[in-house]
């Protein structure tokens, strides 16, 4: 019996033998043989010294020149509403009214009051003439004449304030109120926003202090509109700093005839500086961002004399970006052919083809069609 286990145990061990042997042929044909070099196509870019204007950039919002949400001074119902939603309106056109029968009333009877009161004063000035009255009689029916009148004056401020009128010119918000409502003191009836000129608020560090001052032209983008690129003038430099961010506030202010801009739009602002610096600058997409740094791909011959192309990966540091491009500041030389497409599928030493045919051209101010 033990010797039938041996028996098989020995021929389990020789097919395993022999099954391993045409393995290692298999594998070391394979990696004899010769297999052709993968080249990967990408566009190029070269590495060009540019000048760019300096700016200071930041986020901002966008805030009306006049803006107001219109509320009653007293409370009382509605009982006319003359306006659209979203219409236009000027100074002093109507907006609501609220019930004022009970204000008409004692309108009536102030007036009426203050008519007697004023033949009662004229009556004694006659009789003060002839010493027919006293002085303090007249007095009297003077001062009785006066608050006569300032009781209906009163009431008439009342009326008015219960008439709404546009404080400014302007476009007209939705409106949060119907007929017959209830109005409390304070209480939204619609926002007005004057939005033919708008501002733009936003915050500097204090180490751009120095740099700012009145009259600087201001530049801003929305994603809105992200073809579209807003000039504006700074008009004011808040005098104090923020004690919690050490920033300084600023406000621009832009014309928008169009209306583009809305009150309470997220924009992006740049202020431009009067000088120019040079920079090295590439395609933003020829950079790979990756944890442990910022890295790209440099196009070289594969040997001296060579028309073979292959890519070597290099660390570099970024600045600011402008338009399609974005700056070096090491890493990096003049003229540097760098990979600015296709990137991720490349790696050291990998040999590459150029095709810039179909690769749309960086620019600083891109325009990209309205989808």
């Amino acid at each position: 019996m033990k010797k039938l286990i041996l028996a098989g145990i020995g021929v389990v061990v020789l097919v395993l033998l022999v099954v391993a042997g045409i393995k290692v042929m298999q594998i070391r044909k394979m990696m004899a043989m010769k297999w052709p070099a993968e080249v990967e196509t990408i566009s190029s870019a070269v590495a060009q010294e540019q000048k760019w204007q300096s700016v200071l950039s930041a986020v901002g919002s966008v805030a009306a020149e006049q803006g107001v949400t219109v509320a009653p001074e007293i409370a009382g119902t509605v009982s006319e509403i003359d306006f659209e939603s979203g219409a236009s309106v000027h100074k002093g056109d109507l907006l609501l009214k609220m019930d004022t029968s009970s204000e008409d009333a004692q309108l009536r009877a102030a007036d009426a009051q203050a008519e007697w009161a004023k033949v009662s004063a004229e009556r004694d000035r006659k009789l003060r003439a002839d010493n027919t009255v006293s002085q303090s009689e007249l007095d009297q029916a003077e001062a009785t004449l006066k608050q006569a009148q300032a009781n209906a004056d009163a009431i008439r401020a009342t009326i008015d304030k219960k008439t709404i009128r546009a404080p400014f010119d302007g476009r007209l918000g939705i409106r949060l109120v119907n007929l017959g409502e209830q109005l409390d003191v304070g209480k939204g009836i619609v926002s007005l926003q004057s939005v033919e000129s708008v501002f733009v608020d936003f915050s500097l560090p204090q180490q751009d202090l120095s740099q700012l001052k009145t009259g600087l032209k201001v530049r801003a983008t929305s994603d809105s509109y992200p073809s579209n690129n807003f000039e504006g003038d700074l008009t004011a430099i808040n005098p104090d700093l923020d004690m919690m961010t050490r920033s300084v506030r600023v406000r621009a202010k832009f014309e928008n005839a169009d209306q583009l801009l809305r009150p309470g739009m997220f924009v992006r602002a740049e202020v431009l500086l009067p000088e120019e610096k040079p920079v090295l600058a590439i395609p933003a997409t020829a950079i790979l961002r990756a944890p442990f740094g910022d890295s790209v791909f440099v196009i070289e011959p594969a040997a001296k004399g060579s028309t073979n192309l292959v890519v070597q990966q290099k660390f570099v540091r970024t600045g600011t970006a402008r338009g399609d491009f974005i700056s070096v500041e090491s890493g990096l030389n003049t003229g540097d052919s760098v990979a600015s497409s296709g990137i991720f599928k490349l790696r050291n030493g990998v040999s590459v083809q150029i095709n810039n045919e179909d690769t749309p051209k960086p620019s600083l101010t891109p325009n990209p069609p309205n989808s």
